[in-house]
């Protein structure tokens, strides 16, 4: 039997049914409006979590490989995919 997208995409994805994230993805995005004091909190609330997360290394692979622009993914901070991938991020 061939895989059909579907699959591929469920075994793209099979690293996060494993994430310690799942069940509070709120803390790992912030919102425009949030003032800087609870963003700079969510994202260390975010990382500590991370830490203790078995999958953080493919978390972190998935981010970079496919250029995440948004929110706490393997450890990471968006500015800190951006300063490891050597792109500048205005705004």
């Amino acid at each position: 039997m061939q895989p059909t997208a579907t699959t591929r995409i469920d075994e793209r994805w099979a690293w996060a049914d494993h994430s310690m994230c799942r069940d509070v993805p709120d803390l790992f995005y912030n919102a425009e409006e949030d003032p800087k004091s609870l963003r700079r909190r969510k994202e260390s609330a975010a990382k500590k979590l991370c830490a203790q997360c078995p999958v953080i290394e493919a978390c972190r692979a998935h981010a970079m490989a496919h250029r995440e622009l948004y929110g706490v993914w393997g450890g990471m901070t968006e500015a800190d995919r951006h300063r490891l991938a050597g792109r500048v991020r205005t705004g």
